[in-house]
């Protein structure tokens, strides 16, 4: 007959009462306390350090899976520690049948079998109900923090995802892993969100598409994990709620961009409705601040853009009118470079006229002009006729050089020094080719040349070399006006 597992100097009344449920129950704590109830000293060392590396692993790995495994170590532990005790009672019955050694293995078992089980559950009950029951208490507080990390989460309250996740350490860890990962994750989507936030708040403020696309694309991410919706959502509301922003310019580059992005299903996808939407203003003011810059290209490329873009805004009118003042600033710019490069009555604006619409209109009457090309003589011109800058001026006169006109008188002159022979002089009108351009159109409006009288024959000539046989008249400033009156008035 076998001999009963029993240790050989354990007392009779500790062998006869290794209940089966005290074992299990024991085993339940998972620390081995039903093996130590037991004597088995080296199941105890094993399975404590199976449960050790169990135990690591679910923390550490953070997988449903993990806990799996644990549940059903626990359970294996357990029906083991159970099923150990219960064959070692079953051997002790088969002994007490034989009365050889029933007097020896159980000499004092009717009186001491009650209170060594009771014993011997109460010590299983005092260790594992509190590792149950600490267990239970910290995956319910696990749990309770994930449910406020979601709450917080699908209310797009990054703040709150991390306040919450605060409360977790490592208790929360061993006991609920999959649970406190869930929180972590949250909380690292929520600092990738904030990375995204801070490359979006560049793009806006400094109109960097690069950071817009790198903002975008950590939303894109988020958005491929369940569970980001709301706080991308929320992160996009702020970034689109800072459009319009204060430089028209640059809100136009981010609308650009945005509306670049094109249409679709996804959320990001709507930014380019609201672009839609702050756009035609924006290029309405970028336009017109580049206009009062008179940075004329880049005006009416804003300007041209709203146009073909947004054809039915109540902008288009607005635009429309900002296109032509463009179109004034340039004729004007290229007026002024005409006139600027102009040294005679063949060069610059008079070799090339230009229009430019924004000029005075050629109307009945005196018109001021713009004289070019030889000055002596518009010099003497009244004020009134005269346009300093060229968009002051209805007229631009291109003047030429001097010749002689019609014979007015003949006078004899001598050489007072010499009392040489007696010479004829005649003077001659002062007679100046002119051409006048009305600058509104650029078209030639006079192409003549004006005669200037003035008073002949002065009692003394005065000369350098041989006396000369024709000479100009002396015109006065009427004489001057006169001539050039038929030019200004019409």
């Amino acid at each position: 007959m076998d001999e009963p597992a029993y240790a050989a100097d354990e007392p009779p009344e500790v062998r006869a009462e290794r209940d089966p449920v005290a074992v299990a129950v024991g085993n339940a704590s998972l620390l081995g306390v039903g093996y130590l109830l037991m004597g088995r000293r080296g199941l105890f060392l094993a399975s404590g350090t199976v449960t050790v590396a169990l135990v690591w692993t679910v923390a550490s790995v953070a997988e449903p899976w993990c806990e799996v495994v644990l549940l059903v170590w626990w359970l294996l532990v357990v029906a083991h520690g159970w099923l150990l005790a219960r064959g070692a009672q079953n051997r002790m019955r088969r002994g007490q049948q034989d009365p050889a050694t029933r007097a020896q293995l159980h000499p004092a078992l009717p009186g001491q079998r009650g209170p060594a089980r009771l014993g011997q559950w109460l010590r299983a009950l005092a260790v594992t109900v509190p590792v149950l029951l600490v267990v239970g208490l910290l995956r319910f507080d696990a749990h309770a923090i994930e449910d406020r990390v979601t709450e917080a989460r699908e209310s797009g309250d990054c703040v709150g995802v991390v306040s919450a996740q605060e409360r977790v350490w490592f208790g929360h860890r061993l006991a609920g892993a999959p649970l406190a990962d869930r929180g972590d994750v949250a909380v690292a989507a929520c600092g990738r969100l904030d990375e995204a936030r801070a490359e979006l708040s560049a793009g806006l403020r400094d109109a960097d598409v690069e950071a817009l696309g790198a903002g975008y694309r950590i939303l894109a991410s988020l958005l491929e994990e369940p569970g980001n919706e709301q706080t991308v959502e929320a992160a996009l509301d702020d970034f689109l709620g800072g459009l319009p922003t204060d430089d028209a310019c640059e809100t136009v580059r981010v609308t650009d961009w945005l509306r670049a992005r094109g249409d679709g299903p996804d959320l990001l996808d709507r930014s380019s409705a609201v672009a839609t939407r702050a756009a035609p203003a924006a290029l309405l003011d970028c336009g017109d601040d580049l206009l009062g810059k008179q940075q004329w290209p880049q005006a009416r490329s804003q300007y041209e853009q709203l146009l073909d873009e947004h054809p039915d805004d109540t902008r288009t009118k607005q635009a429309r009118g900002g296109l032509r003042k463009v179109t004034l600033g340039l004729q004007l710019d290229h007026l002024r470079e005409l006139v600027n490069k102009t040294g005679s009555a063949t060069s610059g604006y008079c070799a090339d006229p230009a229009k430019y619409s924004g000029a005075p209109a050629y109307r009945k009457g005196a018109n001021r002009a713009l004289f070019l090309g030889d000055d002596e003589y518009p010099d003497k011109l009244p004020d009134r006729w005269k346009a300093q800058i060229p968009d002051e001026a209805a007229l631009i006169v291109c003047v030429g050089t001097e010749s002689f006109g019609t014979a007015v008188e003949t006078c004899p002159y001598r050489d007072a020094d010499s009392g040489g022979p007696t010479r004829n002089v005649t003077f001659h009108k002062i007679r100046v080719p002119v051409k006048a351009y009305e600058v509104r159109t650029g078209k030639l409006v006079a192409d003549r040349s004006v005669q200037i009288d003035g008073t002949s024959c002065p009692y003394f000539l005065t000369y350098y070399g041989v006396v000369p046989t024709s000479d100009w008249v002396e015109p006065s400033a009427s004489d001057v006006r006169d001539a050039f009156s038929s030019i200004v008035n019409r």
